[in-house]
């Protein structure tokens, strides 16, 4: 996995589910310098003329592709490169974008500061035109990063000098795209795009920055080059809705993802003002007490843990291929979709996970963050809010997870009203998907019950859902912490088998006992899945993992994307009939 360093890495348009012609990628070499005192805005860095060191973005400086791979902690990371703006963008608007920077950020141009932002997962943007100088500009960033401060969400980012257990190698500062938009003085936004299947229908919300007036929004879809419909709006200051009927219904599933294309103009009399390019599915997304839906049929969630790795990269996918290549492993082992654990994926994940119809719950990076008082509500909620904004039209998107195994503090427990609030925003912003609130545990109020359990003997294990079979009693960790009440069941993460057969340390580990023989974990891995996927009270299973992280060998495939086992075998066993599926 690696890239050729003479080009630009990531060279792709990054924000595929909303495309203009006119941008510039800032990938590549920078300069840059490691602020161990955080002492570097004291001392005026955004007015240095050069940075001591270069690194290459969009790759953390932790990583190798980066050039830099220093992986002791760094207080601040300061980067700087000079960038010209073609001559014919400078009558009109220039909007700089960062697909995400770990974790609090600050951006100059031209030595002044022109915004700043928090949060390590996440977009942002500023509005640079008027910064900007004919020929040579300077472009610098700060990025302050603490994962020890219980302040951030850090994820699976280590909180020790060395990686251990589930915790990896961190990622500090710039490790998504850089990139240059050009926009007129009246455009696009932002948009929201909501499927009516039942109405054979879709809805648009569509957002806009400059002068609205006298300007009329068309919005155009298209199925395989065929016109499908059009509408248009006038737009009322910032927004405008309308909506598409449909001449033909191509529903989108795991089966057949089908996208329709979008087009959206701002028209002001006979002048287009702007346009962008768009797409969306037709799908519905319901749930009961049994099972998850998909267009009015239901489909058991057989998921995957991608916890979104490179050993070269880390954070960042050395290539788009390797996005892609990632959802292509999970779908050649059975696998309909993923838990995208402990980390918001990048927007060309996501693109990819539309196009081969694979279904995905979105999560943030909760751990790290002290939820036992209300200032974790603080830290967290304007950054979910963020997430969801940008992840809501995708269609392989099909519910949400804000935490992922909540913890007590030092005795001190988790603040439920922290993760009763969070559930109650998510909802108010999408009503159309399910939100799990703490996968695992301590569930406070939750679309889907789901439980996290590893047990590896396959008796054990089937006995813990047995009476669930009869319509008796159903399985619940904690029961002094949570309470089952008649919402679809989903064991969201199980197995996670020991399997390293070259291992000679004891530094790698899975759960429980390693198999004696590959003969052995198969047995173990069919019994366990088996027993999920034939008890009519489970709609689904999440199982860990994917591939190795590091010291976590618990993968189907090695951390370099090596098979460890016969894949068709473990297709055979993930694609047998669930019980939910046969009624």
């Amino acid at each position: 996995m690696g890239i050729n360093q003479n080009d630009i890495p990531r060279p792709e348009y990054p924000r595929p589910q909303m495309v203009r012609d006119k941008w510039m990628n800032l990938n590549g070499w920078w300069e840059f310098e490691i602020d161990h005192g955080n002492s570097g805005k004291e001392r005026r860095f955004f007015e240095r003329k050069k940075l001591d060191d270069k690194i290459l973005v969009p790759f953390c400086p932790e990583s190798k592709l980066s050039g830099v791979e220093y992986k002791d902690f760094m207080a601040a990371v300061w980067y700087r490169r000079e960038f010209t703006v073609p001559e014919d963008w400078l009558d009109q608007r220039v909007i700089l974008h960062f697909g995400a920077v770990d974790y609090e950020t600050e951006v100059w141009v031209n030595g002044k500061s022109v915004g700043t932002h928090r949060g390590g997962y996440t977009p942002f943007s500023f509005d640079i035109t008027d910064f900007l100088q004919r020929g040579s500009n300077v472009l610098t960033v700060c990025a302050q990063d603490d994962v020890r401060s219980g302040l951030q969400p850090r994820g699976k980012q280590s909180s020790l000098y060395y990686s251990h257990g589930c915790d990896y190698t961190r990622t500090t500062g710039i490790w998504q795209t850089v990139w240059l938009e050009c926009v007129p003085h009246t455009y696009i936004e932002s948009l929201r795009i909501t499927p009516d299947v039942d109405n054979g229908r879709v809805h648009l919300e569509v957002f806009f920055e400059g002068d609205t007036r006298d300007c009329i929004l068309v919005a155009e879809a298209r199925y395989d080059s065929n016109e499908m419909g059009s509408n248009t709006a006038i737009v009322a200051g910032n927004r405008a809705f309308l909506t598409i009927d449909l001449v033909d219904v191509y529903l989108w599933g795991p089966e057949q993802p089908n996208l329709y294309d979008l087009k959206l103009y701002i028209q002001k009399g006979n002048s287009i003002v702007d346009e962008i390019s768009s797409y969306f599915g037709l799908r519905s997304i319901t749930w009961d007490n049994r099972a998850i839906y998909i267009n009015g049929k239901p489909v058991f969630m057989r998921l995957v843990l991608d916890q979104g790795f490179y050993p070269d990269g880390i954070y960042t996918a050395p290539t788009d291929e390797d996005l892609k290549r990632d959802i292509e492993i999970s779908m050649g082992l059975g696998f309909n979709g993923a838990r995208l654990h402990e980390k918001i994926f990048e927007p060309r994940f996501l693109y990819w996970a539309d196009k081969l119809g694979y279904l995905v719950w979105g999560e943030h990076a909760n751990w790290g963050l002290d939820i036992t008082t209300p200032m974790g509500l603080e830290r967290f909620l304007p950054e979910w809010l963020e997430a969801l904004k940008r992840d809501y039209n995708h269609p392989s998107m099909i519910g949400w997870c804000p935490f992922n195994e909540t913890w007590d503090i030092d005795g001190r427990k988790q603040d439920d009203e922290v993760l009763r609030i969070v559930y109650q925003a998510t909802k108010a912003i999408d009503k159309t998907r399910p939100v799990i609130d703490a996968s695992g545990n301590y569930h406070v109020v939750t679309d889907i019950f789901d439980i996290h359990c590893y047990e590896q003997d396959v008796e054990k294990f089937a006995s813990f859902f047995e009476p669930m079979k009869r319509g008796g009693e159903v399985y619940v960790t904690f029961p002094d912490r949570q309470k089952y009440e008649g919402q679809p069941y989903f064991v969201s993460e199980y197995g996670g088998i020991w399997w390293n057969p070259g291992q000679t340390d004891d530094k790698g580990w899975g759960y429980g006992d390693r198999p004696n023989s590959e003969e052995e974990f198969i047995q173990r891995y069919k019994g366990l899945t088996e027993t999920l996927l034939s008890n009519p009270r489970i709609c689904g299973f999440c199982y860990t993992q994917l591939y190795d992280i590091e010291q976590e060998v618990n993968g189907l495939y090695t951390y370099d994307r090596k098979p460890k086992f016969d894949p068709e075998i473990i297709r055979k066993i993930n694609t047998q009939k669930a019980a939910i599926e046969k009624e």
